[in-house]
């Protein structure tokens, strides 16, 4: 005779409470990552197949996709970004972990060091970036004559398109003050007791730094290079205010003003979606530029996630 299987049982009262509780405390999230979050990608799939531009909506097909990997612009405007990602948020990583490490040896004036070294990320951007480009102009800037008095000559640093990026990547590791912020606590928060250890069994101050430092705070610097990383693939502002007032243009009638300046150098992606969504009002290719953004922040930071979890095994 064939064995029969009880159905199980309908589920309690008290169950049912406690999966309606549970829903309710997730709803302010779901809620909000459902408006803020699924819909917007949804729609913006959506309109990557279509020729939208806010009045006419019509269906393209791939014709997005086929344009936005055809033009020129998007490929250098990417390269530009990936520049960013490869040396700007490494430069910053490294420059402020080595202002945290110093702060931490700092005894006397700690606390005013600390502060005037985070008092430039409280500058907003637009009058950071116009300061800094004030700066380093080639003809009255202040670097430039004090490169002079040591019988440097100073390069065309916002002017020039071999320098224009290092340029901009000077600008982030003068803002990077909340990141040593960050470096700061975590460095503080190492126990002492592990570099004793180590001294005791003879570690140089760079072997303590490998061995105990690092693998401490390998989670600080896990969250910052991903950051780091998101932000340098959403670089919009600092650029396209450096471009703009390096070049003299302006959003005035009859400008010529060229996005990137100088020499498509200082155009990213972001900025290439802006102007192909707000200025030619083709959304449908400007939907498929925020795809790639998407991905490529997907990729570095399923990447970044690897390499440090390899890190941590070896």
């Amino acid at each position: 005779m064939a064995a029969t299987h009880a159905a199980p049982p309908p589920p309690s009262r008290g169950r049912r409470g406690e999966g309606l509780k549970a829903l309710l405390w997730l709803s302010p999230f779901l809620v909000g990552t459902s408006l803020f979050f699924v819909y917007p990608f949804l729609a913006t799939i959506f309109f990557s197949f279509h020729r939208y531009d806010l009045f006419t909506l019509e269906y393209v097909g791939l014709d997005n996709w086929a344009y936005v990997f055809s033009d020129q612009l998007v490929i250098q405007s990417a390269a530009n970004t990936l520049w960013l990602v490869v040396f700007m948020v490494p430069a910053q990583l490294l420059f402020a972990l080595g202002m945290a490490q110093l702060l931490t040896k700092v005894k006397a004036g700690a606390g005013i060091l600390r502060t005037i070294f985070y008092l430039p990320s409280l500058v907003p951007l637009v009058a950071g970036t116009v300061a800094f480009v004030f700066l380093l102009n080639p003809a009255t800037g202040p670097v430039n004559q004090i490169l002079g008095f040591f019988g440097i000559e100073g390069p065309d640093w916002f002017g020039s398109s071999a320098w224009s990026k290092p340029s901009l990547t000077l600008l982030g590791m003068w803002g990077i003050g909340n990141t040593m912020m960050i470096f700061l606590a975590a460095l503080l928060d190492v126990p002492k007791h592990l570099y004793e250890a180590a001294a005791i069994d003879g570690a140089s101050a760079w072997r303590q730094f490998r061995s105990v430092t690092l693998p401490m705070i390998s989670p600080v610097l896990m969250f910052s290079a991903i950051t780091g990383v998101i932000y340098a693939l959403q670089y919009f502002t600092q650029a396209m205010i450096a471009s703009r007032v390096a070049s003299g243009g302006t959003d005035s009638a009859g400008s010529t003003f060229t996005p990137g300046y100088p020499d498509g150098s200082l155009l990213t992606l972001p900025q290439h979606l802006f102007h192909t969504g707000f200025r030619d009002w083709m959304m449908g290719a400007a939907s498929v530029h925020a795809l790639l953004l998407f991905a490529a922040a997907m990729i570095f930071t399923l990447m970044l996630l690897r390499q440090f979890r390899k890190a941590e095994e070896s």
